[in-house]
């Protein structure tokens, strides 16, 4: 657990430092452009390569040195933010430079996120992984709860190029944590090496023929279509009834939801019936996400919304120990990628689909004469944001017959009978 230690303390600097780095990128180029779709252009070149790429950075981790992709892989996605850095203190009001950046940036975090969750399996015991989940995605979070805070008082006081140089610092210490375990531990190589092609097909083959795992695929990236609903359609609901101060608040919810479960998690641990658990905290999130949803009050669609992402870590981490158990080591890296491209197909589809399904579909059927305004509106209230609000009561329902057959599913019983 020591070393685990040691490097998840890195990637924890280096998270903070990337959600610093995003959220000012964010506030600089809607300051130079006053336009929002460069501002989602930005995110999405920061999200999509590493995404696509996720399979083959798998097959690297599995080919060669994990702790040396990930150092890597650190180093030269801070060469990106070098580069936006530079342009920036150049007088560059382009913003061609940062797209360049951002997506150089983006290419070698899928060579380094493969390898992380590869190198978790290599350092720790069984009894290990569940607190070890909790506590990576206490990393994931940290970007979301700590970053945009931190990035706040920064550019109160200076401006981007500070919290760029911060980051480009925090890739130091992750190399150096890496390079710290890699040399308490030794190389991690692979030396039966096929064609690139092969061994991603390789990974496919491993999880096609487990019927349990490509279930939890399917349930992953079903969670992440509504996670992806959720976050994309929150602001809108809440802007109809509120104020962006409001917004604001209800995205640190889903951070702290997020935090609260996984330090839960990361201190009491899931010692086994992961299957049972997964199951259950399934139900409740379908509960909670229709919860956030039910009418105008604010208070509930903050409760909802809190809770949902308090239960969110239990299914990831349930999800990632009976993988990790059902996957041979020496193939982990490129399962893993294989995984995050296939679960998070579902993002991708709810952020193209989202918007347009709550414009022209949901929105105008709880306007004044809308077709649900006398029956469901009766019940949730009419008017804008409304609309969006039976969305999330629909995934609701969606998520809960879903959650109780993943429980009674024999290939996730199967999976089970490998903990006991």
């Amino acid at each position: 657990m020591k070393k685990f230690l040691i490097i998840w303390f890195g990637e924890l600097i280096s998270s903070i430092g990337s959600g610093m780095t995003a959220f000012a990128l964010s506030v600089y180029a809607y300051q130079m452009t006053g336009s929002a779709a460069c501002v989602s252009l930005i995110t999405l070149l920061a999200y999509l390569p590493t995404i696509l790429l996720s399979p083959l950075g798998g097959v690297l981790a599995d080919r060669y040195d994990r702790r040396l992709l990930m150092i890597i892989g650190d180093l030269f996605s801070g060469l990106g933010l070098v580069y936006v850095l530079w342009n920036i203190q150049a007088g560059s009001e382009s913003m061609l430079p940062i797209f360049i950046g951002v997506t150089f940036n983006a290419i070698f975090v899928a060579l380094l996120e493969p390898s992380f969750k590869a190198t978790i399996t290599e350092l720790l015991t069984e009894e290990e992984y569940a607190k070890a989940s909790g506590m990576v995605q206490v990393v994931g979070n940290a970007k979301f709860l700590i970053s945009p805070a931190l990035a706040g008082i920064i550019l109160a006081v200076a401006d981007i190029r500070l919290i760029l140089l911060l980051d480009i610092g925090t890739f130091l210490i992750t190399v150096t944590t890496a390079a710290i375990v890699r040399k308490s531990v030794g190389k991690s190589t692979n030396k039966e090496k096929q064609s690139i092609s092969s061994e991603i097909r390789q990974g496919f083959v491993e999880i096609n023929k487990n019927k349990g795992i490509r279930t939890l695929i399917i349930l992953m990236s079903f969670v992440c279509f509504f996670v992806g609903i959720l976050q994309t359609l929150t602001s809108p609901m809440v802007l109809a009834v509120s104020d962006a101060g409001t917004v604001g608040i209800m995205e640190s919810l889903c951070a702290v939801g997020m935090l609260v479960g996984s330090v839960l998690i990361g201190i009491l641990g899931i010692k086994k019936n992961y299957s049972t658990v997964l199951s259950v905290a399934g139900v409740f999130s379908g509960i909670f996400i229709a919860l956030s949803g039910v009418n105008k009050n604010i208070f509930v669609t903050g409760s909802g919304i809190f809770l949902f992402f308090l239960v969110l870590p239990f299914i990831n981490t349930c999800a990632d120990v009976l993988v990790r158990k059902n996957i041979p080591n020496e193939i982990q890296g490129r399962v893993w990628g294989i995984i995050s491209l296939l679960s998070q197909i579902g993002t991708v589809f709810a952020y193209a689909l989202s918007g347009v399904l709550a414009d022209y579909v949901f929105e105008p059927m709880f306007s004044e004469n809308g077709i649900l305004a006398d029956s469901v509106g009766a019940l949730i209230g009419t008017g804008t944001g409304r609309g969006i609000g039976f969305m999330l009561i629909l995934s609701g329902i969606c998520i809960i017959p879903a959650a109780f057959a993943i429980g009674k599913s024999r290939n996730i019983r199967l999976l089970q009978k490998s903990e006991e």
